[in-house]
């Protein structure tokens, strides 16, 4: 795998290494000791799908509070989203600070988004399929989130929120810790 540090601190932009030939190619899209070469949590406790009928479908902004904080892998396995994080670390140098990456089944990217950072993403096709690999099992007690847009962070997505859960839509505005 290749691992290209990506804007705000502790995410990457995580590549596929291929192997190919005449069959197609072979990649690794998980290893413990990789992750762990490059200083990032290589626990994996849960594996999520999210599958999304309609494009412009807005899932965000999530994350899990402390001490259940949790890291992700992100990967597109069908379709294209605009991919999202958003530094909510008040001791991170990059704090509301935030970067959007296009994901897709096409360029098969993933982004590893470290502990304390919020995630989200916009889908741009019908049918359109993410797969999460989690450091930390989901807890409804620690789940929490920002409203997509708040003007506190001003996220620009790249094109209509056509559906959006009632959740997502209606988080308070953004408040200092």
């Amino acid at each position: 795998m290749k691992f290209t540090p990506a804007p705000l601190d502790g995410s990457y932009i995580v590549d596929l290494d291929r192997h190919e030939d005449q069959r197609g190619f072979f990649a690794r899209s998980w290893c413990a000791r990789e992750f762990e070469a490059q200083g990032l949590s290589a626990r994996l406790v849960q594996c999520n799908i999210s599958w999304n009928r309609s494009r412009g479908t807005l899932r965000g902004m999530h994350y899990q509070t402390a001490p259940l904080a949790e890291a992700k892998l992100v990967r597109c396995v069908r379709g294209a989203i605009h991919d999202v994080v958003l530094d909510l670390r008040p001791d991170s140098a990059t704090y509301r600070g935030h970067f959007g990456v296009e994901l897709s089944a096409q360029n098969r990217l993933m982004i590893y988004v470290p502990e304390g950072v919020a995630h989200g993403f916009l889908t741009f096709d019908d049918d359109t399929e993410v797969l999460y690999q989690m450091s930390e099992f989901y807890d409804p007690e620690h789940a929490a989130g920002v409203r997509w847009d708040d003007p506190a962070f001003g996220i620009p997505w790249p094109s209509e929120v056509l559906v959006i859960s009632d959740r997502d839509r209606t988080y308070p505005d953004f408040v200092e810790r």
